[in-house]
């Protein structure tokens, strides 16, 4: 809605297919049917008045037949005529008629039914002619002592749209309101006069605010929400103020309605910084989003809470609510809880972590009994990532964390396994207190581990830091119990022939499943047939993975048992035992080497997999030195190289945060006392009432004023030539979810155009609202049109149509005149989003559309293409800037953005300079987009397409 705009008061549906009816029916219709048939012919003549159609001829009719009648529908059609209907002749003077119709509305303001004196009031609201009010006046006045309080309500409505628009007829009207205000007892009529006093005499609202300041505790919600926008902008017009309205904005904060304290809150923020104000309004704050039950305040109010921490003196008061703060995880909502999560990690410090850790370990406890709600395995991975950050912040939690989070490991959930894997490999690599600790309770669980890629790191993690001689027999024990009899090809071509006894059943290696691979049966006993089920639970897990066809895990054995055997002939001296222990671990090997090339597992052994265990078993023949100093030095230290990078990232993006958050003062800068600055010159912040009301209404000024060059003009798009007999533009307006476009239409011919009518149609995923009216055109004459389209997903949409108009007194069939082709951009959706490695990865799999676009473009250096391709797409470059950084020749990428649909977008860019080329040659290779719709990965390609080349401009 522009700002030049009037506000447009009744909204009106037209029936497009109806034909348009003759005058001279609708006068016979008025004059001489019943009261049906003079409402349809009403409804008929307002239908026209406001599809441009002028009929004088009606009016008189109208006033003779159809104004004294007392039926309440024709009442208020006749409200909605008046408003519409011109009451002045083309020189501007008021039409003689319009004197009868004044005399109908002071016989309707003093009407003895409250709905017709009400609604009378409500039209004089929208009447701009002061001669046809000058007369109503002491009616109005009248109406103020009525009994009913919609009169009131509206006659103190109607007393502060006249006193706005013509003062002079109602000098005193501030005064009657206060007198009224002081008197008034319903909640409705003393919101809308103190409404009226703030606006129009800001002075007396306050001498009545002062007189009930104490009382404002009993008032209703409507009124005390009218109370703290007045205090707000009293106090934002003039600081002297606030002592004397904070105690009112206090008690406001214990209001029963939370739109109330939603908004006193905010206030009281804006109108003292002291810690006790911002304290009280946190702790409202946290009330509201544990006592509302819609997902959607909880969010917004949370949103206010992260406001409040970026203020680098609010941080400290936020770090004592913390506690309060994790009471917002008992909602089940994943988003609200996420938000919580990262809230109180921004806020915990030495003082509160212990509380934090605590609750949120009671917290992981509880997912684990809970298993009907979908969202809790993402909930139990969110907490396990607040106590990574935690423990790798303070250091003296993680004995205290470990041991709960290492329960998970057995998960059937592999994302918060994994989580907690990578958390354990992190505690084990910096706190080497810790390290026996860890080692224990990971033997204790490995047994239990279900799923392969958890039991990978857990092999990992215990050949890397097993360093005494029980702890490496111990793997050695877990490897045996968990692979089960050796040789294993022989121990299953046993038990697919059913040779192995029932005594044998509960020795160390488990039994296996009866049927075989092959789908055939074994000659079973009665006693073998009673427990298959127990069977086929019993299989070892190692064994289970690798009949699976799962040998990479074997491959990650096979370096484990080499690094602790090497280790284990370090710290043993017995040369006997050295080579049991060495020839144990190469057993193990071989044997899964003849599985692997064996028709047992589903799948073979991979090539890859065969040389990693040959080279291990080759390194364990021969035990040279160098092998052992790769083996147990070099893997470790390129962990620690890796997790020593990551936390120098970790701390620059806090770093970058903290410089962001600080208000940096340059010595020179000019003092600004806050007695000596005119009112006008006021620093403070903007008005948050008019700034919420301009979002609400979708206008983004403030953005566009910030950046001058951005001006409207900019987006104008033009949609048919000059020498056309209709001209059109249109100003394409994007909002969040629809697209406003604003049309100008000018008739460029002599002739009337009748049914001059927008039409309009969309590809993509766009839709039109609702049909634009038909208008009629006069002679060189211009109208705006707005037509409105829902926007449903993220990809480029096409808006087309025509103008389609009559000309008067022309026999020939309808023109038309084709508009052209609006493109909606996909820029638009598109934010930056940041999201883990894991998680890209695992998108990049589970995304099936995916798109190519090959590098083209005249720009020359890697890191310039990169940005540009970053600026024109609106992505994220998730690689780190050091691993970017220096020149090799090639430079891969992955870069992240997600839309307001919340729909994913990943890109992979993979770019080369040829150097053999010369040092000119433009960059190429290619970017490869995936995402889940078909649409957005086209349109990123489009996008990508269009500006990989850089203007010289």
């Amino acid at each position: 809605m522009t700002a030049a705009e009037n506000v447009c008061y009744t909204l009106i549906n037209v029936a497009m297919d109806s034909e348009p009816p003759s005058e001279i029916s609708m006068k016979a219709d008025l004059e001489k049917g019943d009261i049906k048939s003079k409402t349809e012919a009403l409804k008929k003549v307002i239908i026209m008045i406001l599809n441009g159609e002028k009929l004088p001829g009606l009016l008189m009719t109208i006033i003779r037949f159809v104004l004294p009648l007392q039926d309440h529908t024709i009442k208020k059609l006749l409200l909605v005529f008046w408003e519409i209907v011109p009451k002045t002749t083309p020189d501007g003077k008021l039409l003689q008629e319009m004197i009868l119709v004044c005399d109908a509305y002071r016989k309707d303001l003093q009407h003895p039914n409250e709905f017709i004196r009400g609604s009378t009031l409500r039209f004089l609201c929208k009447l701009k002619e002061s001669e046809l009010l000058e007369p109503l006046m002491p009616a109005i006045r009248a109406c103020l002592e009525h009994r009913h309080s919609y009169v009131r309500r509206n006659a103190v409505l109607a007393i502060y749209t006249i006193y706005r628009n013509f003062e002079n007829l109602i000098p005193d009207a501030p005064e009657l309101i206060h007198d009224f205000l002081v008197n008034e007892k319903d909640a409705s009529c003393k919101r809308n006069a103190f409404m009226m006093l703030i606006h129009a005499d800001q002075d007396r609202a306050l001498d009545y605010l002062s007189t009930c300041i104490d009382q404002v505790h009993t008032f209703g919600d409507i009124l005390q929400l009218v109370i703290v926008e007045l205090i707000y902008k009293v106090c934002h017009a003039n600081p002297s103020e606030r002592a004397r309205f904070i105690r009112c904005i206090y008690n406001l904060l214990q209001s029963s309605s939370p739109a109330v304290k939603y908004e006193a809150a905010g206030t009281l923020v804006t109108l003292s910084s002291a810690p006790t104000a911002i304290k009280a309004a946190a702790q409202c704050y946290i009330d509201l989003i544990i006592k509302e039950s819609d997902n959607n305040v909880k969010l917004i109010v949370l949103d206010r809470l992260i406001e409040l921490k970026e203020h680098p003196t609010h941080e400290r008061v936020l770090q004592d609510l913390v506690m309060d703060i994790l009471r917002v995880l008992s909602t089940p909502d994943l988003e609200v809880r996420k938000k919580t999560l990262q809230l109180a990690l921004d806020l915990v410090s030495s003082r509160n972590v212990e509380e934090l850790v605590i609750v949120l370990k009671k917290e992981v406890i509880k997912t684990n009994n809970v298993t009907e709600h979908e969202d809790t395995d993402k909930y139990r991975q969110l907490l396990v990532r607040t106590l990574h950050s935690c423990s790798v912040r303070f250091p003296e939690m993680a004995a205290n964390v470990i041991p709960v989070l290492m329960e998970f490991l057995s998960d059937s959930n592999e994302a918060a396994a994994a989580d907690v894997l990578e958390f354990v490999r992190e505690a084990i690599q910096r706190f080497d207190n810790l390290r026996p600790l860890i080692i224990e309770k990971m033997l204790e669980v490995f047994h239990a581990i279900k799923t392969v890629k958890i039991y990978r790191g857990a092999l990992w993690i215990l050949g890397e830091y097993c360093n005494t001689k029980e702890d490496i027999q111990s793997v050695m024990t877990e490897v045996r119990r968990s692979l089960g009899e050796i040789p294993i090809v022989e121990n299953e071509i046993k038990k697919e022939a059913g040779e192995v006894k029932s005594e044998e059943e509960v020795s160390v290696a488990p039994t296996q499943k009866l049927v075989t691979e092959m789908g055939t049966y074994a000659t079973q006993s009665a006693l073998s047939s009673s427990r298959p089920s127990k069977k086929d639970e019993d299989r070892p897990p190692l064994r289970g993975f690798m009949m699976d066809g799962d040998f990479f895990v074997a491959a990650a054995l096979a370096t484990t048992l080499t690094k602790v055997a090497l280790r284990y002939v370090a710290i043993v001296q017995d040369k006997r035992k050295h080579n049991a222990f060495i020839a144990e671990a190469m057993l193990i090997m071989a044997t899964i080497l003849h599985l692997g090339k064996s028709s047992l597992p589903k799948k073979p052994i991979t090539d890859d997999d065969v040389d990693r265990i040959s080279l291990c078993l080759k390194v364990l023949s021969e035990c040279s030195p160098l092998m052992n100093e790769i083996f147990n030095k070099e893997c470790r230290k390129s962990l620690s190289h890796m997790l020593s990078v990551k936390l120098e990232e970790e701390k620059l993006s806090q770093k970058k945060e903290s410089e962001k958050r600080s208000v940096t003062v340059q010595a020179d800068d000019p003092i600004s006392f806050m007695q000596l600055t005119a009112k006008n010159e006021m620093t403070s912040k903007e008005d948050q009432f008019q700034l919420s009301l301009l979002a609400a209404m979708g206008n983004t000024q403030r953005k566009e004023a910030a950046n001058p060059l951005a001006s409207k003009l900019n987006k104008v798009t033009q949609l048919t030539g000059f020498s056309d007999p209709v001209y059109a533009e249109a100003y394409v307006h994007v909002n969040q979810y629809d697209i406003v476009l604003d049309v100008l239409v000018v008739n460029q011919t002599s002739d009337t155009l009748q049914n001059c009518t927008l039409e309009l149609a969309t590809l993509g995923d766009l839709k039109l609202v609702e049909k634009p009216s038909p208008l009629t055109l006069a002679p060189h004459d211009f109208a705006n049109i707005k037509a409105n389209v829902k926007v449903a997903s993220t990809e480029n949409g096409i808006i087309f149509g025509n103008i389609v108009y009559d000309v008067s007194g022309a026999a020939s069939d309808r023109n038309c005149v084709v508009l052209s082709d609006i493109h909606i951009d996909i820029m638009d959706y598109i934010q930056p989003a940041s999201c883990t490695d894991a998680e890209f990865r695992q998108m990049w799999a589970e995304f099936e559309w995916e798109n190519k676009v090959t590098v083209n473009t005249n720009i020359v250096d890697l890191n310039e293409y990169l940005q540009h391709i970053l600026k024109s797409t609106n992505m994220k470059c998730l690689t780190p800037e050091k691993a970017l950084s220096g020149f090799c020749g090639f430079m891969a990428a992955n870069l992240y953005a997600r839309s307001i649909f919340g729909e994913d977008a990943l890109a992979n860019v993979s770019i080369e300079k040829p150097i053999h080329l010369g040092p000119d040659a433009p960059v190429n290779g290619h970017i490869r987009i995936r995402a889940k719709s078909q649409g957005m990965a086209l349109s990123l390609g489009d996008k990508i397409n269009l500006s990989q080349k850089k203007s010289n401009a």
